[in-house]
């Protein structure tokens, strides 16, 4: 179940990589962890920009309704998106690391290093922006833990050849976050931009 392995990532990431190796989830299963848990910095996102808005250290900040729903669909679809570029990267650069990984494999192991940056969104309900760079920052440290450690178990990696095939991963990962920041916001630029509610 997709909650188990949730859970399981924090509360024994190491236990937890082998088990989802033994089970060889189908690219389905790998797929819907994505499409739910990229759910949550989305509904959060348009809540919060919506209902309770954001202290920019004066006044609050809101989007209407309709600016917001735009912006929330256009980053769930970037998220899921990128998890899944990611994934191409991760199976792209294990065969330049001689591994026999599947797609699938490499989708997983996307999916499950992304859950904390995902799980972020919830900081999102107390949008101030010093509490969400904190969560950030926590998540990023503990997304990279989690590849650093999911690499050698799901990808039949030697310890060795994994950490620099995982600081790969990570510099490309860093590039693709940067290449969906500046779309988003070019796109959001290009068509009707932000529409504060007053």
């Amino acid at each position: 179940m997709l909650l188990n392995h949730v859970i399981g990532m924090y509360t024994h990431p190491k236990e937890e990589c082998r088990n989802i190796d033994r089970r060889q989830e189908t690219f389905f299963y790998a797929f819907s962890h994505i499409a739910i848990i990229a759910l949550i910095p989305t509904i959060v996102a348009y809540y919060s920009t919506v209902y309770t808005g954001w202290s920019m250290g004066g006044d609050l900040i809101k989007l209407s309704e309709s600016s917001a729903l735009l912006m929330a669909t256009g980053m769930y679809f970037g998220l899921v998106a990128g998890v899944v570029a990611l994934a191409v990267v991760i199976h792209e650069l294990a065969k330049a690391f001689e591994s026999t990984t599947t797609f699938t494999q490499s989708l997983e192991l996307a999916a499950y290093t992304a859950t904390p940056l995902f799980m972020v969104g919830f900081a999102g309900l107390y949008p101030e922006l010093w509490v969400v760079m904190a969560a950030l920052l926590v998540g990023v440290s503990y997304s990279v833990y989690l590849l650093f450690s999911g690499v050698p178990l799901l990808l039949q990696l030697p310890q060795e050849k994994g950490f620099i095939y995982s600081s790969s991963v990570v510099t490309c990962g860093l590039v693709l976050m940067v290449i969906l920041m500046t779309g988003a916001v070019l796109l959001w630029g290009i068509t009707t931009g932000p529409i504060f509610a007053s």
